[in-house]
């Protein structure tokens, strides 16, 4: 909010939450009614239209925002060079009330105003007519209103709420109080007025208009620069009558400079031209791609997860992923991702991150997780992390960590596959074994002296046992063969504390990828399910606790985490990935995968700590 909220700043629906969209309801349905039961002849494709206007300026929208997103994850061209937190994303998560808001508006005047139904496809009169007024009195009047908005007055009531995002994303354009956008629809309304009133007005003057503002709007807020030198070399009058990025960016930065809507043309008449807006375009068209000193390579879970990724919608990816119930209703459009992750052959950047001078970035492969338990995709897979390990390696990367199953002991042995291939490589593969153990043997209740293990056995599995038996706790199997395989990783002196049992009244039950339903009603009630595996267990037991995968809490000055983990909470790490952190942190020269290459996870967990990361 503003930080002296004024009067009409929230929104009419805003107690309405994620249920808001029923605002809409009752004009859509009125809408297809009338268009289903009228005669051909008396139908309204004026009406009929603007549901479709109001979606496709939502996916407009949406498109810019994956794609900034996109790019500054990449960072070459990114203007200002600062993070984005959960408080930003969370202040701009109703950039679509706008869009309601523009329905609303829409079906009120075609149903009440004389004019506004039964439009004609095109009027070139006018658009020629939107196109002079715009230029004139709506870029003027918005000078001038956004220079009032700049009196502390005004801007501490209103538009500070817009300007606390420092660093802008393109739904940053349309985060404003509801009072603040009613004043701007009102400026935007006067060209399609003047239609309505001179008769001139007709559906794709209407969608030009609409399409040109949001592009604008969304072009103006990404925090990368994307208009060229040549552009304005070409046609040097464009400089007026259209601004840049760059241009608008200042704005946010600076706040007293640069406050046009579109066309620059007023800041040089009125003499509020930033100096700095020319060379700031140059420097962000030349870029500055800094290499990363750590990556972490993971790949989309679920079908739906591509929604949950910070490219996908922000408002999910700011979030714990869960299932969501609307995503239902798109499923054509997830099975279209699908086939191009399918098609898309290598690995694309999700998000960069810093820790102090530490640059970090994940990467992610375009594989779900299904395609990993199918045999016949493995070859192709394994292509795509060896490509990304080699372009890490000639980068200088100097850590890549292994997230979720691109570890897998059936894909690639842990990474061993890859250390065996190149043998020169300088990029340190790890797997976060030790930190993934350590993670799970220290949320052990203290007072355990039983564990019962269940599930796929995994490397981290095998570490885990180990520390287990040092410390004297009893580890409890129920499969001869997992008895066996776990008795052969350990030392002969350990042998005792590896019980082989068909008893299921542990109290602690540590489990990995494969425990199936049946098991865990076997569990006695107040058991504790303690994951080792990447992947969240199955909450079937309310009378029984359930420990998330193994993570760590991160440190307050890691910068532009704004996405979460998969499963996890904000601002919790994956210990897998914490580990490649830790490890380029440490400057250890060692990989760490493999079922030969363990490092000590007590030395390990202590330098986690060191660095800030905490315990959950």
């Amino acid at each position: 909010m503003a930080t002296k909220p004024g009067l009409f700043t929230a929104w009419p629906w805003q107690m309405l939450g994620s249920f808001k969209y029923v605002v809409l309801a009752p004009w859509v349905a009125s809408s297809i009614y009338s268009w289903v039961t009228k005669p051909e002849e008396e139908r309204d494709l004026t009406n009929f239209l603007i549901l479709p206007i109001l979606l496709w300026r939502w996916a407009h929208n949406q498109i810019w925002i994956s794609l900034s997103r996109f790019q500054t994850a990449r960072s070459k061209h990114k203007i200002v060079d600062k993070g984005i937190e959960f408080e930003q994303v969370d202040r701009e998560e109703n950039w679509d009330d706008q869009i309601l808001l523009n329905g609303l508006v829409y079906y009120t005047f075609n149903q009440y105003v004389s004019g506004a139904s039964h439009l004609p496809m095109w009027r070139t009169d006018g658009m020629i007519l939107t196109i002079l007024l715009h230029i004139g009195p709506v870029e003027f009047l918005y000078y001038w209103l956004h220079r009032a908005l700049h009196h502390h007055y005004l801007y501490s009531r209103y538009h500070s709420h817009h300007h606390s995002s420092i660093v802008t994303e393109p739904i940053t354009s349309v985060i404003h109080p509801f009072a603040e956008i009613v004043s701007y629809y009102i400026l935007f309304s006067i060209p399609q007025l003047a239609m309505l009133f001179t008769g001139t007005n007709s559906h794709l003057a209407t969608i030009i208009y609409l399409t040109y503002i949001d592009f604008m709007n969304n072009m103006g807020h990404c925090n990368f620069e994307l208009v060229p030198n040549w552009v304005f070399k070409f046609f040097p009058p464009l400089k007026y009558l259209m601004y840049t990025p760059s241009f608008h960016s200042l704005h946010h930065t600076q706040f007293r400079t640069n406050y046009s809507l579109f066309m620059p043309l007023y800041d040089y008449l009125y003499g509020t031209v930033d100096k700095t807006v020319d060379s700031l375009h140059k420097n962000s068209l030349k870029g500055n791609k800094e290499i990363p000193q750590a990556v972490h390579l993971t790949h989309p879970t679920s079908v739906d997860s591509i929604y949950h990724l910070r490219l996908g919608l922000a408002s999910l990816a700011s979030k714990p992923y869960s299932s969501k119930w609307y995503l239902s209703m798109i499923q054509p459009l997830t099975c279209l991702s699908v086939i191009f992750t399918w098609i898309f052959g290598s690995t694309f950047t999700v998000e960069s991150i810093k820790l102090d001078k530490l640059k970090m970035e994940t990467w992610a492969i375009p594989r779900f997780s299904f395609h990993y338990y199918l045999s016949w995709h493995r070859d192709s897979i394994n292509n795509m992390i060896e490509k990304a390990i080699l372009e890490a390696d000639r980068e200088g990367v100097k850590v890549m960590s292994l997230g979720l199953l691109n570890q897998s002991e059936e894909l690639n042995e842990n990474g061993k596959l890859y250390l065996q291939k190149h043998l020169k490589l300088k990029v340190r593969l790890v797997d976060g074994t030790a930190l993934v153990a350590a993670v799970v043997l220290n949320g052990i209740p203290q007072d355990s002296d039983k564990v019962i293990m269940r599930g796929e056995l995994s490397k981290a599995c095998h570490a885990i046992v180990l520390g287990l038996c040092q410390k004297g706790i009893k580890v409890s199997t129920v499969c001869t063969s997992e008895h066996q395989q776990l008795k052969r990783q350990l030392p002969a002196k350990f042998w005792s504390n590896l019980v082989l049992s068909d008893s299921y009244d542990a109290k602690v039950w540590l489990v990995g990828n494969g425990l199936n339903d049946k098991e865990q009603e076997k569990a006695p009630k107040g058991a504790s399910f303690i994951p080792f595996s990447q992947f969240p267990v199955k909450n079937l037991r309310k009378d029984c606790f359930y420990q998330t995968n193994p993570a760590m809490r991160v440190p307050k000055n890691l910068e532009n985490m704004h996405a979460c983990e998969n499963w996890l909470p904000r601002r919790v790490m994956s210990a897998c990935r914490v580990a490649g952190i830790v490890h380029a942190l440490e400057g250890w020269d060692t990989h760490e995968c493999g079922e030969e290459q363990l490092l000590n996870a007590d030395k390990v967990w202590n330098a986690a700590l060191q660095h800030g990361f905490r315990p959950l």
